[in-house]
């Protein structure tokens, strides 16, 4: 049952004003489709953000990191969902955040960290520099007596399988990625956004738990092209792309470093099989079964398509 506090006092959103795949913006739009009050906080007032005050959210700017707009962003809101982008002061903008959560006294805080966190411990990490920053952020919010939710999803099908993936498919009908022959579960942001929304509506029964979400199988990268192919009507192949000619093409595009080493190690963990992993965790909280890649790619059919114009 949803407290009246849920309704009275705003459920504060970070990363409100993300793009494709970002959890915060389409958890905006469920909060205020379930009648909650949204306080949506984004780094710089622009046409995403004028879209969330369309929606009717009201729109915070400011910086994970600065403790004057966390004070502005958080004083007066009963929940938070904390989501950030692959950064290097993820760490910094966690326990800061966390701070003034406390100092708030918010009654619930879910954080979104990666299910890599799960395999890591005192003595184990991995090699991007983001899973240390996660886990750390995990120990974190452990000691702040905070009453936090952990939400430890797989890969996003919106990551790997169409910022990454789209223009692959899309001019040269390739399922182009460094994943090696490993087993992997992609999930769908939105199913990730669809289970923070439910625990942000009644977080009391969730209060400490951790949930691990996996998407709706965990296959290789040949079935998920099959997959493609039955979606887009035509044939799509996987090619396990060598990772160091990958890795040159991001840095290439501009993509900073801290992310190339995130991403890097990611696609070393996926061809060593490290997310062929499944738990019933989404449908437990949600009802419903996890987006498929077929559904996923149908979504997205026009990302994977040329156009007349350029075909």
């Amino acid at each position: 049952m949803t407290t009246s506090s849920a309704h009275d006092r705003p459920i504060l959103v970070t990363g409100a004003a993300g793009s494709i795949g970002a959890i915060g913006r389409t958890l905006t739009a469920m909060l205020l489709a379930n009648g909650h009050k949204v306080r949506a906080l984004v780094r710089r007032e622009d046409e995403r953000s004028e879209d969330l005050q369309r929606l009717g959210a009201e729109v915070v700017q400011g910086d994970l990191t600065d403790l004057t707009a966390m004070h502005r962003a958080i004083e007066g809101c009963a929940r938070l969902y904390f989501g950030m982008s692959v950064s290097e002061a993820y760490l910094e903008a966690t326990v800061n955040t966390a701070a003034v959560a406390r100092h708030h006294g918010v009654e619930a805080f879910v954080n979104m960290s990666q299910m890599t966190v799960t395999q890591m411990g005192i003595t184990e990490t991995t090699n991007s520099p983001q899973h240390k920053l996660h886990w750390l952020a995990e120990q974190a919010l452990a000691w702040s007596g905070l009453p936090v939710v952990t939400m430890r999803p797989t890969v996003f099908l919106e990551g790997f399988f169409l910022r990454l993936a789209a223009a692959g498919v899309r001019d040269g009908d390739e399922l182009a990625l460094p994943l090696g022959r490993g087993r992997t579960s992609p999930i769908s942001a939105v199913d990730v956004a669809r289970a923070v929304s439910v625990i942000l509506d009644d977080p009391r029964p969730h209060i400490g738990h951790v949930y691990n979400l996996t998407g709706y199988e965990s296959a290789d990268l040949d079935h998920y092209a099959r997959v493609f192919s039955e979606a887009l009507g035509r044939p799509i192949h996987y090619r396990n792309v060598p990772l160091a000619g990958w890795v040159d093409g991001l840095r290439q595009a501009g993509v900073p470093m801290h992310l190339v080493n995130h991403l890097t190690a990611m696609a070393d963990l996926h061809a060593q099989g490290r997310y062929d992993r499944m738990t019933d965790d989404l449908i437990t909280l949600t009802g419903k079964a996890p987006t498929s890649m077929f559904d996923f790619v149908k979504l997205h059919a026009a990302e994977f398509t040329r156009s007349n114009a350029t075909a």
